[in-house]
């Protein structure tokens, strides 16, 4: 009495290279999985920074506007501005603002920031304005 195997001796040359005739339909399903994990990061990519921009202050606050005062709350510098186009060649971006963070550094870094909250940059950017017009 012979054993059936659940893949025909014919298809075993269409395995890819790896693939034992065992375990092909669990091979077929990962791939299947991580495509639709793949495809889902993509999408979630996608609709992320839309989001986070109006969250920000997006229609009165241009995104450049937006990364400086990103940056200047979070190293506490008011002299730091988003460039665009960024330099080739230059420093990462935030390097030139690390010395002025007032974050407590460790093996664990605490941001001592407090928390931006929905169009809370506006309101920032306006007062920073204000401050400077005098």
């Amino acid at each position: 009495m012979t054993t059936s195997n659940p893949v025909a001796e014919d298809t075993v040359d269409d395995l890819p290279p790896g693939t034992t005739p065992y375990y092909a339909r669990m091979h077929k399903w990962i791939k299947r999985a991580v495509l639709v994990c793949l495809v889902a990061l993509v999408v979630e990519g996608a609709f992320t920074l839309p989001f986070m921009a109006v969250y920000y202050g997006y229609p009165t606050l241009s995104l450049t506007e937006i990364c400086s005062e990103l940056l200047k709350v979070r190293y506490s510098d008011d002299t730091l501005e988003c460039k665009f186009p960024y330099p080739p060649l230059g420093p990462p971006e935030g390097a030139e603002g690390k010395d002025t963070a007032q974050d407590q550094w460790g093996i664990q870094p605490t941001p001592k920031y407090h928390r931006i909250g929905f169009r809370e940059l506006v309101r920032i950017h306006d007062e920073r304005v204000a401050r400077q017009g005098h």
